[in-house]
């Protein structure tokens, strides 16, 4: 329960532009549950708003490292990456990420 609140607040906070909140109430939630792919994949969220780039991108690798046969979070995490990827002016490897993307999302 207690990670629901903390995803609520966090969310709450991203919403409303308090990004740095959100990012330290996402790590406090990480720090009590290290494998939750759905955390790791809201931080990674929060940092692509930041323009935290590279970080938005290793952090959406790390919910998919966790995400198991969870093929939508697979998918979200890859569509993140290429947003990530374009932002940072890399075309070919946001294809890539697409690619990734779409073959996670079957």
């Amino acid at each position: 329960m207690a990670i629901a609140g903390l995803m609520d607040t966090a969310r709450a906070d991203a919403a409303a532009g308090r990004l740095a909140n959100a990012a330290a109430t996402l790590e406090r939630a990480l720090r009590i549950e290290p494998r939750n792919p759905r955390l790791w994949h809201e931080l990674a969220r929060v940092r692509l708003k930041q323009g935290q780039y590279a970080q938005a991108e290793s952090v959406a690798a790390r919910s998919n490292s966790w995400a198991g046969s969870d093929n939508a979070l697979r998918a979200e995490n890859w569509r993140l990456i290429a947003e990530a990827r374009t932002a940072r002016g890399d075309a070919e490897g946001a294809r890539t990420a697409l690619d990734a993307a779409e073959r996670s999302g079957r």
